[in-house]
C-alpha cells in the first residue's frame, strides 16, 4: 500500500502499520432487519482491519436498496473513505443509519465500491449459509 495511488488514503502514509485486509467470502449470507430479509448474497466480502471487528459487505445488486433510502449522515475514514449512510424503512419502522458504504473509497480498498455494511447492533442477525 504505497502513495503512488491518484486517490491513496492519507492514514497509509501516517500509519504504515495499519492494516485493512478485504477477501471474498465464501458462501450465502443473509441480513435481516425487523423480520425481513435485507440483504442475501454469495458474493459477499469480508474486511478485517487494524484495531475493529471483522466487517461483511454486501454487494447492492443482492441488497434491498429500494427499502434503505439514503440519507444525509456521512463519516470519514482516513484509510477508506468517505461513508455514506442508509436508513432502512419498511413496514416494522425506520432503522436510522442501518448501513453504509463507501461511493468513492480509496485506491487501497477500491473493492469495496458498490457494497455497503450492516450495523450489527442495528440488524435482527446475519445468517451464514
Amino acid at each position: 500500500m504505497g502513495n503512488t495511488n491518484s486517490n491513496s488514503g492519507p492514514g497509509y502514509a501516517k500509519h504504515p502499520d495499519h492494516k485493512v485486509i478485504v477477501e471474498r467470502h465464501p458462501g450465502r449470507h443473509r441480513i435481516v432487519i425487523n423480520g425481513e430479509v435485507v440483504a442475501d448474497s454469495s458474493d459477499t466480502l469480508l474486511m478485517n482491519e487494524s484495531g475493529y471487528e471483522r466487517v461483511h459487505y454486501f454487494p447492492c445488486k443482492d441488497v434491498r436498496m429500494d427499502m434503505m433510502p439514503s440519507n444525509t449522515h456521512h463519516t470519514f475514514c482516513p484509510f477508506k473513505g468517505e461513508a455514506s449512510y442508509w436508513d432502512f424503512d419498511a413496514s416494522g419502522g425506520l432503522v436510522e443509519n442501518a448501513a453504509w458504504g463507501y461511493l468513492e473509497p480509496f485506491d487501497e480498498v477500491s473493492e469495496l465500491k458498490g457494497f455497503v455494511a450492516f450495523d450489527t447492533e442495528k440488524i435482527d442477525e446475519i445468517i451464514f449459509g
